[in-house]
């Protein structure tokens, strides 16, 4: 934890907690290093690929084979600084869920809807709850969506078009549709200027 690691070469069977406990906790690691098992026991390589392991080479180990076995966690160490660096440098919003904190990317947002004290955080993979204001939201991400209604801020690239709808609540009126969101979104009458403006750029 204190000095980072790029690759570790991992036994099956050591002293104390196996390899395959040591490897589990090296991947909750904020940067993980590649693990590459080189061990006597065939029987465990299933158990090492689902910890995600570059590689795993059985004893004795030729030379070739561990060279091939260090190439391939030379490019997983590259991806995963590539990846670090990107959330380094992007926006991202951190939600809190039960025991979970999560760090979600705002280029993933689609939108964010006030409802009753909470806001949803749309993605197109799945939502999150976030504790906090819409009109917050607006003056810090006001650059990358736009506001739609007073519950509703949409992500400006992901606007598709803009439709007829008819809303329980609120009558004959427009809605738009996301990229890769099938559910329509209410507009305000006093927001259809902006979002036919978004359309048009």
């Amino acid at each position: 934890r204190e000095h980072p690691v790029d690759v570790v070469l991992l036994d099956i069977r050591m002293p104390g907690d196996s390899g395959l406990k040591l490897a589990s906790t090296l991947r909750s690691l904020q940067s993980p290093p590649a693990i590459v098992f080189v061990t006597a026991h065939a029987e465990h390589a299933v158990a090492a690929f689902d910890l995600e392991a570059v590689d795993y080479l059985t004893k004795p180990v030729r030379l070739e084979r561990l060279q091939l076995a260090l190439q391939k966690a030379e490019r997983y160490v590259q991806a995963n600084r590539g990846l670090q660096a990107n959330l380094a440098t992007e926006e991202v919003l951190v939600i809190q869920e039960r025991n979970r904190t999560e760090r979600v990317p705002l280029s993933r947002v689609l939108y964010f809807k006030a409802e009753l004290k909470y806001i949803t955080v749309r993605t197109a993979n799945r939502s999150y709850i976030l504790d906090g204001a819409l009109n917050d939201l607006e003056e810090k991400f006001g650059q990358q969506f736009i506001r739609i209604h007073r519950n509703a801020l949409v992500a400006r690239k992901m606007v598709r078009s803009l439709e007829k709808h008819f809303d329980a609540e609120e009558g004959e009126g427009w809605a738009v549709r996301l990229q890769g969101l099938d559910e329509l979104l209410s507009v305000s009458r006093r927001q259809l200027s902006t979002v036919r403006g978004v359309l048009s750029q």
